[in-house]
Order: C-alpha cells, then structure tokens, then sequence
C-alpha cells in the first residue's frame, strides 16, 4: 500500500505527461507483480463494487474521534470531498505501527473480505486499519471502500507506461486491456509478454476515437481523400462473433449482449471471426429515435423483451476490425469498407451499414451538415480513405465535424459550492430564462468558465447574495451567460417544463443585461425542433408505460440508477454515484411508504424527515432532493 501510495501521490503532484508516465513505469518495474496488476486495475478506472457507504465512514469516523456530525459536516463543506475530510479528522488518532502490507494483501485479504462480514465486525476492522496508516494511505483506503478512487492519469498513459516496462508497442499493450480481466501476479506477467497471451475469445479491440474539427474544414484538402458518414448518436459498440458465441462490448468496456438481444441474434449469421466497430441506435420507421429512447434500454436487465418492442434497436456498422479471424486494422480504411460492404446489405435489417455521403464539394457537405438535427444525428464524421484502424484519439485521420450547440442566454439565479477541489469555490450555477417577468429556473451547468473568471464569478457572488439555503445562495439576477447544451426534450419535472442535455457555460455576457435574456418561449421553440421530441414518437408512450418500477429489492432498484444516473441532468461534473445514490434509496423507500400519494403531498414531509434518514450521507435536502424525485417517479410511473 505504501509504495502505491507513494505513485498516487508522484502522479496527484504533477500536470506533466511524461512525469506520470515514468512514475507508472518506475512502479511496474519495481513493484511485487500482484501489486502492479492490482495497480493498473485502479489506474485504468475500474472500481470495486462499493463495501461501505459513506454514512458508515461518517459514523465511524465520529466513534473514533469524538467529534459532533455538524463539525464533521462543516469541515466537509470545506473540504468537498467525504474521504479526504475522515482522513484529515483521523489524523488525530494515535498510530499504531504495523509492518507495511503490499497492495495485493490489502485488496484481497482485507478489504475484499469485508463483504463476509457483520456491520459490526466491519466497524472494528477498519478503525484497527486507519490507525496503522498516515493520511494519504488513508485516503485511498476509503476511496477503495466506497468504489471511488480515481487519479489523474488517462488508459492511454497507463499504456505507455506498460509499454515502456516490457519493450513492446503500445498497441500490443492496449489490446490486452480490453475487456474483463482479474488482477493476478500471472495476468500481469501474460501483459508484458513479449509472446502471443491472448485466448480470450470475447475481447474487443481498442477503439479508434475522432477528433473533434475545430478549424476551417477545408484545410483538409480534396474531399475525395475522405469517407464521410453522419455521426450517430447512439453507443459505440463493437460487436464480436467468434465460435459460437456472440458478444457485444460498449466504448466504456461493458458487456452489454444481453440488453440487446435482437442484435445478438442477427449476428449468429456473422462468419467466425467477425467484429464489427458501430453504433447501437433506437430506430424506427427508417429513422434514428432520440438517444433519450435509447436511455430507457441502458440500464435495463428485466423486462428486455418488452422494451424490444419499446424500442427496437440497430447495429450501425462503420467499420470492419477483423474477418475471418485476421486482424485487418492496419488495412486502409478503403479496402476496410468494401470488406464490410461485401458482408452485411445495404438495406434493412438489424445490422446495418452506416451509408457514406457523395464527396462532391465541402460547401455541399456544409449544407448536409446543416440538416443534421432533422434528420436525428449529430454531424458528419470525416475519414481519411487511406487510414489504418488506431488506438485511441490521434488528430489527423478522423475527425467528428459535429453541429454546433443548441444555446440560449440566461441569468445566473443560485450558485452553491462545487466538489473536490473546488470545495472552496462557488462554482455549480443554476440559471433561469423569462416567464410572464418572473425567471424560471431552466439548467444547471458547472463547466465552461476559465479559473480566472471562476475566481471573480466567486468573488462576485459572495458580494451579491440574497438569501441562502444551506449551501446554496439565491443571487442577485445580474450575471448573463450563454448557455450551450446538445439536446432538449420535454419534462414535467423541472418547472421550465423542459430538460437540457449536458449544458454548458459558453460565454459570460458581460456585455448584456438581464433583461435581454432569453425567455422560456424562445427555449420551447426550440423544442419544436429538437431531436429529442420524443413525447411525439408512438414509441414514448409504450416507453412511459413500461419504465414504472415495481421492484421490492433495493439492490435490483441500486443496479438500475447506478447504470442510469450519469444521464439525469442535475448531476453535472460531480459523477460520484454514491453522492446520488442516498436520493434514489430515499426516493424509492418514500413512494412505497406514502401509496397513493402524489409527490406534491408529501414533499415538505420528505424534506423534514431527511435530516433523519438513516443512509442519508453528508447531502442537504437542496442537494439531493431532484435524485429523490427521481427514485420516487420511477415507482409511481411519472418516469
């Protein structure tokens, strides 16, 4: 533990590239190997399934310091982060010492075994633990308890480094990182291999990601140098057909075969040794749906068959990665596509080739492009003909030319403090449009601001606030920004009536005053044209009648929100699903309690009981309240 602590801490304390990569390597070099494989499990972003909710870690740490919840509590409004604050706090504690332990020991005989235990054994156990610790080591035991550790070093990073310790391609190294795989002494030694490892008939290849065309697009020269095709908006995929068996992975390496198994049983047809690099989309009538009728199959594990008439699904193949068992990426895009294009019909079907646009000129494909919204896809995706299939985002070979943002101008309203390292700072902004002279609150965004202007955007908000609830502070309705968000769609549960996809701050207007803001009728117009309409489709209804949960299980009711929540809109940057989690237990636990009751009934009750819930964490009632409506509607069928 100490000495991984210690790369932690090489990585945390630098921005430079090159630093974090010799770091990894130095430790892939030096460290026992069962710590090195359990190193790159947490490096890459994979988690262990939550052992202890944060209340727990609250209580405990309580027991063992003797302070009160509120000052624990204040000391996390400063700190923004529930693990940092117990392992400041626990610093008071005397230390035991103990020979260290290697990060293999730690996982697997320790915290693993947790899962065995009673509450109270678990208790007992952990607290021995923080005593024989210095704070960081402390630090990342809790993020490894509550299935939150992050650091800062991308999958690509960690590949270098891996590369780099055992003399291959990064490629190579990247190839056998896909998938599912367990940390083990002999898994980490089959990765430095210099000889063939691989027996793993289910793994995906790496993905190859575009890069965003942020310049004249004409730079790129002769349009017939490019293969150009709409950018879907759906879940990348790769499907794998080799032997008997079928297998569908997500660019996030999650199985997802069994969501959809129309696409399972069309690829049976696939010759051994197929994959195919796509797009699953909602699709109907010959057109994409909305990704928010995708939404509804995601985290869907019951009820798949009744969801399949729902929304039926397509696999939009765009690419070819291996035929006939050979792996034909480095082959040029062009004899690529007509090996795909000589495997699957044009036409209908569940596997489907995604179609390419003539070249003709790039004004023409410009005017395309701007037919993109009616037409449900996002914008053009531009592929050099001549290109092998890479390894993650290289600038030069693909890029997405994507439609820009919807945007709106709107007045800053309430502001309350951001999470981590931004605790401090004001930084999580709700923003309101016109309505009869009263502003509405219409999103909530946390991105887009430069640290300078976040720093007198603080400034000014502390200056200017009119009332507070909790953390958060009602502000005087100056400040202007343009909003951008990618989607729009109609929801009876914010008061504009309406919900944005991933809002951002563009611009703050410094140049205009409130009243030239925009209005909720501007936003709804808008919604007359957006790609999220879906309350229109036939398709929405049989939606709406078929997400209503009748589970009596938390733990089946925990899997849907903890595959769903990223999607809901007040969650923003702070991605932590155990911040939400309490809302949705709380909801889902209310809606059994109070039947027959609507929300409006028992809102205030709810509000005044949550100090008193027993999961509840270290979250206010202004915080949590939107992810308890939400774990209510989903049993009384409003979502």
């Amino acid at each position: 533990m100490r000495q991984f602590a210690a790369l932690y801490d090489a990585i945390d304390s630098t921005t430079s590239t090159n630093a974090k990569v010799a770091a990894m390597a130095a430790y892939f070099s030096s460290a026992p190997r069962g710590d090195a494989a359990w190193a790159v499990f947490f490096l890459t972003g994979r988690r262990l399934k939550r052992l202890l909710q944060y209340s727990l870690i609250h209580d405990w740490t309580m027991a063992a310091t003797g302070l009160e919840s509120w000052l624990i509590q204040e000391c996390y409004a400063v700190v923004g982060d529930g693990a940092e604050t117990a392992a400041l706090v626990l610093d008071q504690l005397p230390t035991v010492a103990e020979a260290p332990l290697s990060l293999e020991t730690w996982v697997e005989d320790r915290v693993l075994r947790l899962r065995e235990m009673d509450p109270a054994t678990q208790q007992a156990r952990v607290t021995s633990w923080w005593r024989s610790l210095d704070r960081l080591e402390r630090y990342i035991l809790l993020k490894l308890l509550t299935g939150e550790f992050r650091v800062g070093v991308s999958q690509t990073l960690v590949v270098r480094a891996l590369a780099q310790t055992a003399g291959l391609d990064p490629p190579i190294v990247a190839a056998r990182l896909m998938g599912e795989w367990t940390p083990s002494a002999a898994w980490f030694e089959r990765v430095l291999s210099h000889e063939h490892t691989d027996d793993d008939r289910s793994r995906p290849y790496p993905f190859c990601l575009a890069a965003p065309l942020d310049g004249d697009v004409r730079e790129l020269g002769d349009p017939r140098d490019w293969q150009i095709e709409w950018k879907w908006d759906g879940i990348r995929a790769q499907l794998i057909r080799r032997g008997d068996s079928t297998h569908l992975w997500s660019r996030g390496e999650e199985l997802i075969t069994d969501r959809f198994p129309e696409i399972t049983a069309a690829a049976t047809h696939l010759p051994d040794g197929t994959v195919l690099d796509g797009e699953v989309l909602a699709f109907r009538d010959g057109r994409p749906l909305p990704f928010s009728a995708l939404q509804q199959r995601i985290g869907r594990r019951k009820q798949v068959a009744q969801m399949s008439r729902a929304v039926p699904v397509v696999f939009m193949a765009y690419d070819i990665l291996e035929a006939g068992g050979t792996d034909i990426r480095p082959q040029g895009l062009g004899e690529r596509r007509a090996r795909l294009e000589s495997l699957l019909d044009t036409a209908g079907g569940v596997l489907r080739i995604s179609t390419t646009l003539g070249a003709g000129d790039w004004d023409r494909l410009a005017e395309q492009r701007s037919h993109s919204r009616e037409l449900h896809v996002e914008g053009l995706m531009i592929k050099r003909r001549s290109s092998p299939y890479g390894v993650g985002r290289k600038r030069g070979d693909w890029w997405k030319w994507k439609i820009d943002p919807y945007s709106l101008d709107a007045v800053l309203i309430y502001a309350q403090p951001g999470s981590g390292k931004r605790a401090s700072l004001l930084t999580d902004y709700t923003f309101g449009v016109w309505h009869e002279g009263v502003l509405v609150p219409f999103a909530k965004a946390y991105s887009g601001l430069s640290n300078d202007e976040i720093a007198e955007m603080d400034r000014w908000i502390r200056r200017h606030t009119r009332e507070r609830f909790g953390p958060v502070r009602h502000v005087e309705p100056v400040q202007v920004f343009e909003l951008g968000f990618e989607g729009i769609a109609e929801s009876s549960r914010h008061k504009s009536g309406v919900a944005v996809r991933f809002p951002r701050m563009l611009r703050w207007r410094k140049d205009k005053k409130p009243d030239e803001a925009d209005t909720l009728e501007a936003v709804r117009r808008l919604l007359g044209r957006s790609l999220a309409t879906s309350s229109k489709l036939e398709v929405q209804h049989i939606m709406d009648k078929t997400e209503r949960s009748t589970t009596l299980d938390w733990t089946t009711e925990d899997e849907y929100w903890r595959s769903n929540y990223s999607t809901r809109p007040y969650v923003g940057t702070d991605r932590s699903y155990e911040r939400w989690q309490p809302g949705y237990r709380y909801g889902w636990e209310s809606a059994q309690r109070y039947q027959g009751k609507n929300w409006n009934d028992v809102e205030t009750t709810l509000r005044s009981d949550w100090d008193r819930y027993e999961h509840r964490g270290n979250s206010t009632w202004e915080q949590i309240k939107d992810a308890v409506r939400d774990g209510w509607d989903r049993i009384t069928g409003r979502r």
